[in-house]
């Protein structure tokens, strides 16, 4: 057997372990998702009990957990009087948010410098009366006038009237009414597509034959057009039900444009306009992915497109109602297997090969994604440590015990620790006298090797600086991957570091982050959100919220873009370390790892966070919380300090959370304007 004959076998095995890593992890989770359910069910002592009394008992158990996630009595009190205030916010979107005429005057008589052609394209099919009336009116009425509307009409012959309603209103309208009657029904591919065929305007902008359009959508996209030069454009939606729009069901406030969201879940959707150049003389619509042929027409014309801009208002109203996917996706079940087609084309169109797409629990058509990991490369996992054996010895222990990937390093930076036990502990890593071995050193910084070579400690003098240490840290490292640690942390996905690995070995991603739970198995860390907070600095996204809770619109089911991870648990190539500068040591304490990230970001990086790589986190065990004293007035200075370096990009607001999210919670609650 020769060399290439090895090596092909070698990276079939690599595979085959990953593949088992993968399948052990999602094994482990479906376990702990039973068995948390499972104790709900043992924990109730009135189970056996008649139907009543069992809804009786969990209704009890409901409102008692109710009490205690909103911080008891007071918790409840205040989020009642939040959600008077919430129901207030509410109200300024359907038609409250409706321009008035001396708006809609305003917006009609602007005249922008490029008053481009906005040619929607409708498909119809069996559209019912009400509904089209609704639609087409929601075009008419748009303050915004160099539109024209293209109708494809695919309805059977007991649907005639479809056509008669059409031509009513293109008497109306001046010619910009465009109905064309198909011979035969095409689907939504071919109808829309045939409406292409139609259209004469610069841009297109694809609107379904039962929803309706807020009367300014057109007006902001081309304002966004002329001043950011958008060549596709989206908005936020929101679902309603019947024939009032102010009866919505779902709101959808979305991030700016984030390529792993999209991948994993079509979060523009709707309503989107683009300039037709991006189309580059191929299909609108492809028919090999009915049901789920707009995912893969945004994932083709947003990568050829050079400005993508979300505008963050409830701008499109999608009506739910038997048939329509709003209402669920069962009512189309092939779009599931469309949207994974799509997907897989999205991926390999770039380089991406043996990637697999699943279904989440948080919709059928919300996916992870698992990325082939390229050769075995060395992490160096780094961890600060002061005192603390119990916290370290549990980290240590649970790396080695759980991780499936074995070509690491750990690398303690000891600094300042007084405590006989953690010298014992060291001296138990290392194979020898932790004690007599610093004291036979000479120089700065010594550095001690273990015996089996696999874990090193590096003593770090000097008052503690985290960045510091952690910088001392990696300059010691040999491995091709920086994971930077807390020694409070616990894990528990076996495949963590592949999960995180995966994102890290991409040439566009910075910094990937894992999610991180208190004890009690309570959201610690699920992405960094700049801006969010008292002081205004960065927090947490679903902080406090539960193990099993999908998060907003199922985030906590899917890999995505964030501005930061925490680096309490960061992996990043050592290369991309080295060109930021590392950890910012002015930051000593707090903010260094966003700062780190927002690095990474200014070099035109994607930061992902990752569901799928889990931890405990023992948060501020090892110094405390910067509460108090001292460690209030830092914490402070270190925020002044990082508010007025990253000014522009705090002003600018977090791209991947929508600005009508409130920044005093981190629940994705509705920001309460005044």
């Amino acid at each position: 057997m020769n060399e290439m004959d090895y090596k092909a076998v070698y990276e079939q095995e690599h595979l085959k372990n990953a593949d088992l890593a993968a399948r052990i992890a999602e094994l482990e989770a479906k376990n702990e998702e039973l068995e948390w359910k499972l104790g709900r069910i043992k924990n109730n002592p009135l189970w056996k009990l008649t139907g009543p009394l069992r809804k009786g008992m969990h209704w009890v158990i409901r409102q008692k957990d109710r009490l205690a996630n909103c911080g008891g009595i007071k918790g409840v009190i205040k989020k009642i009087f939040y959600k008077k205030h919430e129901h207030s916010a509410m109200s300024q979107f359907g038609t409250e948010s409706f321009p008035d005429e001396a708006q809609r005057k305003v917006e009609a008589e602007t005249v922008f410098p490029r008053m481009v052609k906005i040619s929607i394209l409708v498909p119809l099919w069996n559209t019912p009366v009400e509904f089209l009336r609704e639609m087409i009116e929601s075009v008419m009425n748009q303050t915004y006038r160099n539109w024209e509307l293209c109708l494809a009409d695919g309805s059977d012959g007991e649907h005639d009237y479809v056509g008669k309603v059409c031509r009513e209103y293109q008497e109306a309208a001046e010619g910009r009414i465009i109905y064309q009657k198909l011979e035969k029904n095409e689907g939504i591919a071919g109808n829309t597509n045939r409406c292409l065929t139609l259209a004469t305007g610069e841009y297109i902008g694809l609107f379904d034959h039962d929803d309706v359009l807020h009367p300014s959508v057109l007006y902001e996209y081309v304002k966004a057009i002329n001043e950011q030069e958008a060549d596709y454009l989206y908005c936020d939606e929101t679902t309603f039900k019947g024939t009032d729009i102010n009866k919505m069901l779902t709101m959808h406030f979305k991030p700016d444009y984030a390529p792993d969201n999209l991948r994993a879940n079509n979060y523009i959707c709707h309503f989107s306009v683009f300039s037709r150049e991006l189309l580059d003389g191929t299909e609108l619509f492809r028919p090999q992915f009915d049901g789920s042929q707009d995912h893969d027409m945004i994932l083709r014309l947003t990568d050829n497109a050079k400005k993508i801009v979300h505008i963050p208002g409830l701008m499109y109203y999608w009506r739910s109602h038997a048939g329509s996917v709003a209402s669920g996706i069962q009512a189309k079940p092939y779009a599931i297997q469309a949207a994974k087609g799509a997907v897989a084309e999205h991926l390999r169109k770039h380089g991406f090969d043996h990637f697999q797409i699943q279904s989440t629990r948080a919709f059928e058509t919300i996916f992870r994604i698992r990325y082939e990991i390229k050769g075995n490369p060395k992490v160096s996992i780094v961890i600060a440590n002061k005192d603390h054996r119990e916290d370290l010895e549990r980290c240590i222990t649970s790396i080695r015990e759980k991780s499936t990937y074995d070509n690491y390093e750990i690398i303690v930076v000891e600094n300042n620790s007084e405590s006989k036990e953690i010298k014992e502990y060291y001296t138990k890593l290392l194979g020898y006298d932790y004690e007599e071995a610093v004291a036979g050193t000479e120089g700065k910084n010594p550095v001690l090797v273990s015996d089996d070579g696999s874990l090193k400690i590096v003593v770090f003098e000097g008052d503690f600086n985290y960045s510091a240490v952690n910088n001392l840290g990696v300059s010691i490292s040999t491995g091709e991957y920086i994971l930077l640690l807390n020694n409070d942390i616990q894990i528990i996905t076996v495949n963590w570091i592949e999960e995180l690995l995966m994102y890290a070995q991409r040439e566009d991603v910075g910094a990937v982050g894992a999610k991180l739970y208190y004890g009690d198995k309570s959201i610690q860390n699920a992405g960094v959100v700049i801006g969010l907070g008292a002081h205004r600095t960065a927090g947490h996204s679903h902080y406090k919220q539960h193990r099993q809770n999908l998060g907003y619109m199922g985030r906590l089911c899917y890999a995505q873009n964030v501005s930061a991870v925490t680096g309490a648990c960061l992996l990043v190539k050592k290369s991309l370390f080295e060109q930021v500068g590392g950890l910012e040591e002015s930051f000593a304490i707090s903010l260094n790892d966003v700062d780190f990230c927002l690095k990474l970001r200014k070099m035109g990086l994607l930061n992902v966070f990752t569901p799928f790589a889990e931890a405990f986190h023992f948060e501020s065990v090892s110094r405390g919380l910067d509460d108090r004293g001292e460690k209030a007035q830092r914490y402070n200075e270190e925020s002044a300090r990082f508010r007025e370096k990253w000014k522009a990009e705090l002003a600018a607001g977090d791209p991947y959370y929508n600005p009508n999210f409130s920044l005093d919670r981190s629940d994705f609650a509705l920001r309460i304007k005044e």
